[in-house]
């Protein structure tokens, strides 16, 4: 099963599924992205909306693109904003989906299942305005070493998403090498128990 079609069977549960991957990334765009003011988002990896919900209440228009077209079905049909433009899109081909030049450019839950980091963040490079913003929130390398993954269950058994690990020198270095900055890079624990593996690493950059 591919990354598409893992996520086409697993929409239907998954907002309602427990994921403490799904939710403390969630709070980690929050608190990254708190003060950071932005007019036009380019949203990669929308899924069923969970992030979108609070960016569209922060922009005046967001490109929400993911690969499921069943993760999208659930995002039209909870946001009905005319202040977001659903998009199904395949970000390995070319990014014929974008619509300018974007104040802020986002990836939740998504590079994981990227082989090639350096080469979205070169696609980006060329989408973000100068001194515009991305804003990366991955499954922790850290976690990723101990075999975890993005997964979920059905009646027919447990799937496992496709993924790859990647480091976090991987990130930055990419990042440099494209043109951003690191602003900040921030690590997020369940329940804040910093004795505990962190769960989620979020990172915010800037375009030069």
């Amino acid at each position: 099963m591919d990354v598409r079609q893992a996520y086409n069977k697993w929409a239907d549960s998954y907002d309602t599924d427990s994921n403490k991957t799904r939710d403390l990334e969630g709070t980690a765009l929050r608190q990254t992205l708190v003060d950071i003011r932005f007019d036009t988002c380019l949203e990669i990896g929308c899924g069923t909306g969970k992030n979108t919900a609070w960016l569209i209440n922060r922009a005046t228009q967001v490109t929400a693109v993911d690969l499921s077209e069943e993760m999208l079905h659930k995002a039209r049909y909870k946001l009905r904003s005319n202040k977001v433009h659903f998009v199904e899109a395949d970000i390995l081909k070319d990014w014929t989906f974008t619509e300018r030049q974007y104040d802020l450019v986002t990836f939740s839950l998504v590079l994981e299942h990227i082989e090639n980091v350096a080469d979205i963040l070169q696609k980006t490079g060329l989408v973000v305005r100068p001194n515009g913003y991305v804003y990366i929130g991955e499954l922790h390398p850290f976690k990723q070493y101990t075999g975890a993954k993005a997964r979920f269950d059905t009646e027919e058994g447990r799937h496992v998403v496709p993924c790859f690990t990647h480091h976090v020198s991987d990130f930055t270095q990419s990042a440099d090498d494209n043109g951003f900055d690191v602003v900040s890079l921030r690590e997020y624990f369940d329940d804040d128990d910093r004795n505990s593996l962190p769960r989620i690493l979020a990172i915010l950059l800037k375009k030069r």
